[in-house]
């Protein structure tokens, strides 16, 4: 499987962002591996626009775990898949710090399936769990109880001491994170890693053993620093 080069805008963009895709789409075709681009969700319907006929894929950055109703600020998963979406982002680490738990996270996670979209499913540990030795147990918790028990999804492994915190995780610590991940889930799923990844480090992260993409943060919102990142995966 190629690896996933996915761009998490959080809460940047504006209309007239659709125009980044033709800037990413002329600036990777021959990248070698899957761009996902996830914005907020108003823009969604115009980047799958201003996507067809590329190979940019866009996915959303989260959705509600239940069916279309009466959940006031939320969003649909059926309706990301019917405006053209593919994949969503779940458990970010600034969800999680906002209270969002495990359980929550797996039930997104499975309507997500039922939907048709492809869940990224975020885990990471603080500083403080990292320094107390807890790092592998914490995280591998989080999968044990965020999960789905079957179906497709991929996992990005963000640690959240090294997101805009000026601290960098070594090659040594992604390497370790990752194959622990992977001794936990086995061989299916890519395991995305997602602290601060920008063109300078971009190479050394992306061919690490059981690193199956990066999930961008900042580096993302401008296509010559994400095609950088995207071309440095081969």
């Amino acid at each position: 499987m190629k690896q996933l080069i996915a761009a998490n805008w959080k809460m940047n963009g504006m209309p007239g962002w659709e125009a980044k895709v033709s800037d990413l789409a002329a600036r990777s075709a021959d990248a070698g591996c899957e761009l996902l681009i996830c914005p907020p969700h108003p823009l969604v319907a115009m980047l799958c626009q201003a996507a067809s006929g590329t190979t940019i894929q866009i996915g959303g950055q989260d959705c509600c775990e239940f069916p279309a109703g009466a959940h006031t600020g939320e969003t649909d998963p059926d309706l990301l898949s019917a405006l053209g979406a593919s994949y969503v982002i779940l458990g970010h680490s600034e969800r999680r710090t906002a209270g969002e738990t495990d359980q929550r996270v797996q039930d997104k996670a499975v309507r997500a399936q039922f939907s048709a979209l492809r869940p990224i499913i975020c885990v990471g540990e603080s500083l403080g769990q990292r320094e107390s030795g807890e790092a592998v147990p914490i995280v591998t918790r989080q999968l044990e109880n965020s999960l789905p028990n079957a179906g497709d999804y991929d996992i990005a492994y963000e640690p959240i001491w090294a997101i805009g915190t000026g601290r960098t995780a070594t090659a040594q610590d992604i390497a370790a994170m990752h194959a622990a991940i992977r001794k936990a889930v086995g061989d299916g799923p890519r395991i995305l890693y997602g602290g601060s990844v920008k063109p300078a480090n971009a190479r050394e992260i992306l061919h690490l053993p059981d690193v199956g993409g990066a999930l961008v943060g900042g580096a993302s919102l401008e296509m010559d620093s994400f095609a950088q990142i995207a071309a440095a995966s081969h």
